[in-house]
């Protein structure tokens, strides 16, 4: 994916937050049906090919995020990489603006109010998104169809197997159900098209309640979207996700 389904998130919220009560209710990415036309046979249906088309990705993936993930945010913030969020910043907004632009872009994404703690907190304007993992999981780990998770112990808080089951409508993630009717707070994962190949990290959300999780800035999931990187991320990596988020951000 070209675009960080965060920073889109983020300037949504600070352009959208005072107009309107939910972006989450809105179905604009959604695509309207198209009705074949008469006498098109046995003509492909559109509607079904996009949607074995958004399938046959979602699952491609799920091969793609193989690995274990760490988040993101306590890694590229770390001290040792301060003059590398300097140097970009000095890049798009000159050396005068870039430490407070880098202060700007470290407090959109360590924010640490989700669900209505956040909404109530920030109903007079004024936001940040939490990127942490929630439920006591301290690493994700992919391997094809079975995602786990463990805490800082290494102790496997959770272990189950999903299937693809559509896509979310705000930012169009690719669903996952599990296979365990038990799976409390893991039986969705909403993934976005992110990959350590093409993003330097990814982003997804999960949770028990799939409706919950369609709405960014409202419910029980509102202003959190967990944000990872691999375990096994190179300096290179690191590099890549800073300047991603602050040209998206910063870029006129």
């Amino acid at each position: 994916m070209k675009h960080s389904k965060l920073s889109c998130l983020l300037l949504a919220a600070l352009l959208c937050l005072s107009l309107l009560a939910g972006c989450g209710n809105t179905n604009s990415s959604q695509t309207p049906g198209t009705e074949p036309s008469a006498g098109a046979g046995s003509a492909t249906d559109p509607i079904q090919s996009a949607a074995d088309e958004n399938e046959a990705a979602a699952e491609q993936l799920l091969q793609d995020l193989r690995g274990t993930y760490q988040e993101l945010w306590p890694v590229v913030l770390a001290d040792e990489y301060h003059q590398t969020w300097v140097d970009n910043c000095i890049s798009l907004v000159g050396e005068e603006n870039a430490e407070s632009a880098v202060g700007m872009l470290s407090s959109m994404v360590t924010g640490t109010l989700t669900g209505e703690d956040a909404v109530s907190a920030y109903k007079d304007g004024g936001m940040a998104y939490c990127c942490e993992f929630l439920q006591n999981v301290s690493q994700f780990t992919f391997d094809g169809s079975t995602i786990s998770g463990a805490d800082e112990n290494g102790n496997e808080v959770f272990r189950y197997s999903y299937h693809y089951t559509g896509m979310e409508d705000v930012q169009g993630f690719s669903i996952f159900e599990s296979d365990d009717a038990g799976s409390g707070e893991f039986t969705y994962f909403c993934l976005a098209p992110d990959t350590m190949d093409t993003t330097w990290h990814i982003e997804f959300r999960y949770g028990s309640d799939l409706d919950a999780l369609n709405s960014y800035d409202s419910g029980n999931y509102a202003y959190w979207l967990a944000s990872g990187i691999s375990v096994d991320c190179t300096l290179q990596g690191i590099e890549s996700a800073i300047e991603l988020f602050c040209t998206e951000n910063l870029s006129e």
